[in-house]
């Protein structure tokens, strides 16, 4: 049917079905093309995700507690050095992949606050127990690291009869992931300046867990795992590019670059200071190792013990690594709504609580079923601010400390 001048109402109220018969021919004639490949597609794409599932809850995991001495002398710059273990990007090949379900290795780094006690926690699969452990010790020889139970047992949540409540969030970044968030290097902690000088800032965060008491836990989760190439490549169907190369594009629209000038510095004659600053940033983050990232927080407390304050504060507890001119962290989920209507049965928010509360305890975030959330990128750099053993210019009293401190014998002790 053509449209011209002289068709009627009728006729065009009739066009639609007409192209729907017209479709739906085309489709029962050429289904002897497309139906096998479809098919033959749906069956690999079960059959992966089935060995997935199979590899994952057939790989052995351990927890590592790690307690402090009393004083650290070293900056988070050593953590940053430890973290180079965990990127591990070993993830077989396209065969080894649908035949026997391999994932790339993830690992989990844990801020908890059992009842105002706060300990330090890292998930690992069992192969690398040792590794990471060689690994923290080379920079910190006077921690002790030591396997322990998962502290996650300890809490009923969500079994009959149980009085403990629960709100949690996952937390994402609020613009690209190149952009670097506020680093101890922009806080001075690479240096070594006068104790009363130094702003660690991990400090808020370990005072808010410092602070709750009896009946009350907040569990922090920062899983992570070597960056994929997961974003889109301009000009292809499938391809992908790296965050590193998504910087670089980030660069060159800072340094307003076209094609012309590529390879000569004329933007920089054109920057202001803060341009400048936030290009020196950007270079400085994409020069170093990136991590798929996921951050869940979860506060835990008995019914008659929950506190609203504590809700709040673990919302703010992030902001002091934002940066109006380059990144920061957001809620992307809470377990909480904004209108009625978005849960008027009062049924959507207790699944969406056990959702989160099953997906910390499996350490699940960048494989199904627990990929709800999109991962983003964090640099070494990034990581080790947030998560670091610190040092004494925080005072919180309540950190879990080693009674003493470990050393070697003298090597002319008589034997």
């Amino acid at each position: 049917m053509r449209y011209d001048e002289g068709m009627s109402w009728n006729d065009l109220a009739a066009l639609p079905a007409v192209v729907l018969s017209y479709l739906w021919a085309t489709i029962k004639s050429t289904s002897v093309v497309w139906l096998p490949v479809f098919l033959g597609y749906l069956l690999q794409f079960l059959w992966r995700r089935y060995k997935q599932a199979q590899y994952i809850l057939g790989t052995p995991w351990t927890i590592l507690e790690v307690k402090l001495p009393k004083e650290i002398s070293k900056s988070p710059h050593a953590m940053e050095v430890v973290m180079g273990v965990f990127n591990q990007s070993y993830e077989g090949n396209p065969l080894t992949r649908l035949t026997k379900g391999i994932v790339r290795s993830w690992f989990s780094l844990e801020l908890v606050s059992i009842e105002g006690t706060i300990h330090f926690y890292i998930r690992l699969p069992k192969f690398f127990k040792d590794l990471v452990e060689a690994q923290i010790y080379s920079q910190y020889p006077e921690v002790e690291v030591t396997p322990v139970d998962d502290y996650v047992t300890s809490v009923p949540y969500g079994l009959p009869g149980s009085d403990w409540q629960l709100w949690g969030m996952e937390l994402g970044l609020s613009k690209e992931d190149a952009y670097p968030i506020k680093t101890y290097i922009d806080y001075g902690l690479e240096k070594d300046p006068k104790e009363e000088f130094k702003i660690d800032p991990m400090t808020p965060t370990l005072e808010l867990l410092g602070s709750v008491g009896a009946g009350e836990q907040i569990w922090l989760q920062i899983i992570i795992m070597a960056a994929k190439n997961r974003l889109p490549k301009p000009g292809t169907w499938f391809g992908s590019r790296s965050w590193q190369d998504e910087g670089k594009e980030l660069i060159k629209k800072q340094m307003k670059r076209d094609q012309k000038a590529e390879g000569q510095n004329f933007g920089a004659l054109i920057l202001s200071p803060g341009e400048r600053d936030v290009v020196a940033a950007l270079e400085r983050s994409i020069s170093k190792a990136g991590y798929d990232t996921g951050i869940r927080v979860l506060y835990l407390a008995r019914k008659d013990k929950f506190s609203i304050a504590n809700t709040v504060g673990l919302l703010t507890s992030f902001r002091q690594y934002n940066s109006l001119h380059l990144n920061g962290f957001k809620p992307v989920l809470r377990t909480s709504f904004d209108y009625p209507w978005q849960d008027y049965k009062g049924k959507r928010l207790e699944l969406v609580k056990r959702r989160m509360f099953n997906a910390y305890t499996r350490r699940g975030y960048f494989y199904p079923p627990y990929r709800k959330t999109k991962p983003f990128v964090l640099n070494a750099e990034e990581l080790a601010t947030i998560y670091h053993f610190p040092g004494s210019v925080a005072k919180t009293p309540t950190l879990g400390h080693i009674e003493s401190k470990k050393g070697e014998p003298p090597i002319n002790l008589p034997i």
